[in-house]
């Protein structure tokens, strides 16, 4: 189907890719119909403030991607808290939770993805919580208050910033990780020692390598009982380990799905009118291989993709993926590849500190510049791209060396 004879474009999922895929279709031109179809009754909104200023300023922050209005004048037709149910890819059409058809020409899964299930907390019900929307939330304001104890399962990205909001209430917190390091998913041990350190200097009770052996409800208290048969007691417990991809219309549809939904290079699945993007896909990329990437960035990059395929337009040269977290006033920036051999350090990196650290990282394969990450100093981070995307080689002596202006040596 050439690009003239798309009159109808339909997007399943109004978060960050769903969004971004709004505005990339109409920056290119497209004139056809665009059916933005959520399970939500909010229209697409910033998830990663969730961890952070929705819960210290909830009525200051504003989330909102897209407006009403600015939905309207980009002539979007919103379907809101009606999800899909079936994907019927004979018809080229999709089957609503209130029995209503939608036909497509080209469609876009961008249905994101669910919190990885404890079903042993879920059992308590009460003071158990997880975060993945807006509601999870602000369901955690009224509960993290000055002195509550708060149990935070999970010591990856959310967890810490979790971490970080409860302790900015003056709450009493524990985070409890199976692993040997925090943000060990995403983080050299170098900086995973640091951010410890800072969580722990701010009273965190950070336990590694700690696993759970069972839950409980002792009247209003969640009592947390660990392998070593140390108990806990919190007055909630909120845990984040990981998401589940939200797979299943692509399974019942019979495309091709590994852990999450497999895409080709320009985001295609099996089915060569169906795109999926975000959370929900595993991408070809250009080792071969394919992967799956949850960052704020690669939502917006995959709705790119899906766009410019759709109206015949190029890819522009993918730049190395990009994305940050905010914990107890720092803010850390993290570029490129984080499994690099050796990590160097440009500037000082003081616990003692705290947040008045500034400082950049290398990461090394091989001789060449392939990572990078800033601590409070994220006005260098295009610089660090701008380094990986040249294959730079490492020079210690000239890139360590403060006085050098980095915007110079990039």
């Amino acid at each position: 189907m050439s690009q003239t004879n798309i009159e109808s474009i339909v997007i399943v999922g109004a978060g960050q890719a769903g969004a971004s895929a709004i505005l990339e279709l109409r920056g290119n031109k497209y004139a056809g119909k665009i059916i933005l179809v959520g399970d939500e009754t909010h229209l697409p909104y910033e998830r990663p403030p969730l961890s952070k200023e929705v819960i210290l300023n909830p009525s200051d922050t504003k989330i909102e991607i897209l407006s009403e209005q600015k939905l309207a004048d980009l002539n979007v037709e919103v379907i809101r808290g009606n999800g899909v149910v079936k994907i019927n890819s004979d018809a080229h059409s999709i089957e609503l939770k209130n029995g209503d058809v939608v036909a497509y020409d080209k469609l876009l899964l961008a249905t994101g993805g669910a919190a990885r299930r404890l079903p042993n907390f879920d059992a308590l019900g009460k003071h158990v919580y997880t975060l993945r929307n807006l509601e999870d939330s602000q369901a955690l304001v009224p509960m993290l208050q000055a002195g509550r104890r708060i149990i935070l399962i999970g010591g990856g990205v959310i967890g810490l910033e979790l971490a970080s909001s409860a302790r900015f209430k003056d709450c009493a917190v524990t985070v409890i990780e199976m692993g040997s390091m925090v943000m060990g998913r995403c983080s050299p041990l170098i900086l995973s020692e640091f951010l410890l350190e800072q969580h722990r200097a701010q009273g965190v009770d950070v336990r590694l390598e700690t696993k759970i052996a069972n839950c409980r409800l002792d009247g209003e208290e969640v009592v947390v009982t660990l392998a070593s048969g140390e108990e806990l007691r919190a007055d909630a417990v909120v845990y984040g380990i990981g998401i589940v991809p939200n797979a299943q219309l692509a399974i019942d549809a019979g495309l091709e799905v590994d852990v999450a939904i497999k895409v080709n290079q320009d985001c295609q699945t099996s089915n060569s009118d169906i795109y999926a993007a975000g959370d929900v896909a595993t991408q070809l990329r250009d080792c071969g291989h394919h992967r799956r990437v949850e960052t704020w960035e690669n939502a917006n990059l995959q709705a790119g993709i899906f766009a410019r395929h759709v109206m015949g337009v190029e890819h522009p040269k993918a730049n190395p993926a990009w994305f940050w977290t905010d914990q107890l006033d720092i803010n850390v920036q993290f570029v490129g590849d984080m499994a690099a051999s050796e990590w160097h350090v440009r500037g000082e990196m003081d616990a003692a500190k705290g947040a008045d650290n500034s400082f950049v990282m290398y990461g090394v394969t091989d001789g060449q510049i392939v990572a990078g990450i800033t601590v409070n100093a994220g006005k260098e981070m295009r610089h660090l791209k701008k380094m990986i995307s040249k294959n730079v080689v490492f020079e210690m002596e000239k890139h360590l060396d403060i006085t050098q202006d980095l915007r110079k040596i990039a």
